[in-house]
């Protein structure tokens, strides 16, 4: 598969560099219009020609059909996870996982916010965690703990011992919002007056 891609990419190159080329000489009259036109007679005149150009033709249609659905498998197979049972197979929606993750740390009192990224390839599950730290967070020891926890908390989900790979990257720290200052019983004014009013004279 991978050489069939380098080959593909290596096909896909030379094509678009000769018609860049193409493209830059007729713009700068490199090629004249004489020779265009002479060339696109012969194209018509000669049969064999018209022949090759055909079977090209719906070559590279087929080849760039066979590339998109092998860009389309790919991609629907990095969206999820799929393992054997006794009774078929299993597929988990990589999504699923990032949220059951975003979920795991709502109550994490060092962690303000948690974006997980979950890709799965050949070597294993690769998670990626963007996290907003609270700034008494102890980064170290933080970081740590979301690390554990990921990997417990996804081990446990899954049920298999995938190769699970955690990166944590801070993307900012923040200062705790303090709640706001409610006022006390004691403080409040009170709404009834005690004892005897006295008026001035204005």
């Amino acid at each position: 598969m991978r050489i069939l891609g380098g080959l593909t990419l290596f096909f896909y190159t030379i094509v678009f560099l000769a018609i860049g080329g193409l493209f830059v000489a007729v713009s700068l009259n490199i090629i004249s219009q004489e020779a265009i036109t002479d060339t696109i007679t012969t194209l018509y005149a000669t049969t064999n020609i018209r022949l090759i150009l055909g079977i090209v033709g719906l070559l590279l249609i087929f080849i760039s059909i066979m590339v998109v659905q092998l860009a389309l498998g790919k991609i629907q197979r990095e969206k999820t996870i799929a393992f054997e049972n006794p009774d078929g197979q299993v597929t988990i929606a990589l999504s699923a996982i990032e949220d059951f993750i975003r979920r795991a740390f709502k109550h994490l009192p060092e962690v303000k916010e948690l974006k997980p990224t979950v890709r799965a390839g050949k070597k294993g599950i690769l998670i990626i965690n963007k996290v907003t730290l609270f700034s008494d967070a102890n980064i170290p020891e933080t970081t740590e703990k979301i690390q554990n926890i990921v990997k417990s908390r996804v081990q446990d989900i899954l049920g298999v011992e995938e190769p699970l790979s955690i990166r944590v990257h801070v993307v900012k720290i923040v200062h705790k919002e303090e709640p706001p200052k409610g006022q006390n019983k004691e403080d409040k004014p009170s709404s009834q007056f005690r004892g005897s009013i006295e008026y001035g004279n204005y």
